[in-house]
């Protein structure tokens, strides 16, 4: 009887064995995925990243461009509108 005994334990060791083992696999492919969701995630962030920052150099670059071919095409237009910009501005900081 101590033999059938001894006889499930071993197949109760060998079974908890092979599920641990199972499990560490399933682990290691759950981690393996996360890792690569991950990296996949990082490299689309980037790539929005550099998008946005293009995107922003050429309007910089336009806004740039259109401000000196209107300040350069109409001096006193320029003037004015820079004029009217401070006096509200000055107005914004005083009570009425």
């Amino acid at each position: 009887m101590a033999q059938t005994t001894t006889g499930k334990t071993a197949d109760f060791t060998r079974a908890f064995g092979d599920a641990k083992k199972q499990a560490s696999g399933m682990a290691d492919a759950i981690t393996g995925a996360a890792q690569d969701v991950y990296g996949q995630a990082r490299d689309s962030a980037a790539d929005v990243a550099e998008t946005a920052q293009n995107a922003a150099r050429k309007t910089a670059g336009s806004f740039e461009t259109a401000l000196r071919n209107t300040v350069e095409t109409q001096p006193y237009m320029a003037v004015a509108i820079a004029l009217g910009i401070g006096w509200v501005l000055g107005r914004m900081r005083r009570p009425l």
